[in-house]
């Protein structure tokens, strides 16, 4: 459910070779290396677990990384520590960092456009993906999913709300921007049934590469709103330009967002091994305190499960 500063990602594959090797091991200034091989996340010194290591696929173990694609920015779950460096910061980067420690490997992170991650993982690219990517039975056809959030779709409008968008139908008729390849944009599209029922006119959807463009176009006026998950809606609200550039939109029948869903960290089929590793790992984390201290971090421990599934979406 996370919208997003106006940053754009300064990519080409030089760059992204780079900061491969920059994220892999550093972060915020709450993910540290800790004494006696420990890791420091969100406060939280994490310890290796040697069963859970054991359990690892043996290409895992014997690399000692797992390689991680995640779109960036996508705040709070994935942001850069300084605009124009390479570091990275966020919720699913922290998350990454305590999953690595529990797990004795390292969480590596590359930036990859969000609709080339799934491609990119079947073709062996990478082991997993975190980037608050929804969980759907189209998705787990050919990914699997450990689910680490619930969260649904937020509206971000101007600063005012010049347009007094309170719900989703407010949408009808309207200029609407969205990142393509997600869940938001199945929204929008789905609702266009009721846009013409009531005869408010379709939504005019305005599809971009990546979130922050959507965010652009909402800020330079093309579009009167912006769809995207909840939690980064609500992020880049309380952030952007001090607070004072967007709103979000909080409609009372729909107070963790529209259509909320698992989401959830992507694992490669071929994986399995890494798939159960990792959903124990998130288990303790949960178990010990560690994934609430990291949501409250970025303000979104609403969006914390207490249970670690696998696949749990069911439509």
């Amino acid at each position: 459910m996370n919208a997003r500063t106006v940053r754009r990602l300064a990519a080409a594959a030089a760059v992204s070779t780079a900061l491969t090797a920059l994220t892999a091991c550093s972060g915020g200034d709450d993910t540290a290396p800790a004494a006696n091989g420990e890791v420091a996340v969100a406060g939280v010194k994490i310890a290796e677990d040697g069963a859970l290591h054991d359990a690892l696929p043996e290409e895992i173990k014997k690399a000692g990384t797992v390689k991680v694609a995640t779109d960036v920015p996508y705040p709070p779950f994935e942001m850069y520590v300084k605009e124009g460096e390479s570091r990275l910061t966020g919720l699913d980067y922290d998350l990454g960092q305590a999953l690595g420690a529990k797990l004795g490997v390292r969480f590596e992170f590359t930036p990859q456009k969000f609709d080339g991650i799934v491609p990119a993982i079947q073709a062996g690219r990478f082991h997993a993906a975190m980037s608050a990517i929804t969980d759907n039975k189209e998705r787990q056809k050919v990914v699997d999913f450990v689910d680490y959030s619930q969260s649904g779709s937020g509206i971000l409008v101007a600063e005012g709300n010049p347009e007094k968008v309170a719900t989703l139908d407010d949408l009808c008729g309207r200029e609407v921007a969205v990142q393509a390849a997600t869940n938001q944009l199945d929204l929008l599209k789905s609702h266009q049934s009721a846009c013409r029922k009531a005869g408010r006119g379709s939504i005019d959807i305005q599809t971009y590469p990546k979130d922050s463009d959507a965010q652009l176009a909402l800020r330079s006026g093309k579009a009167v709103a912006q769809l995207l998950t909840e939690p980064a809606a609500g992020w880049t609200a309380r952030t952007a330009d001090g607070g004072k550039a967007f709103d979000l939109v909080e409609d009372p029948a729909a107070p963790g967002g529209y259509n909320a869903s698992p989401n959830g960290i992507v694992v490669s089929k071929r994986l399995p091994e890494l798939r159960d590793a990792i959903q124990k790992a998130l288990q303790a984390l949960i178990d010990d305190g560690t994934l609430t201290k990291i949501y409250d971090k970025y303000g979104v421990a609403s969006i914390a499960v207490e249970v670690a599934t696998k696949n749990a979406a069911v439509d």
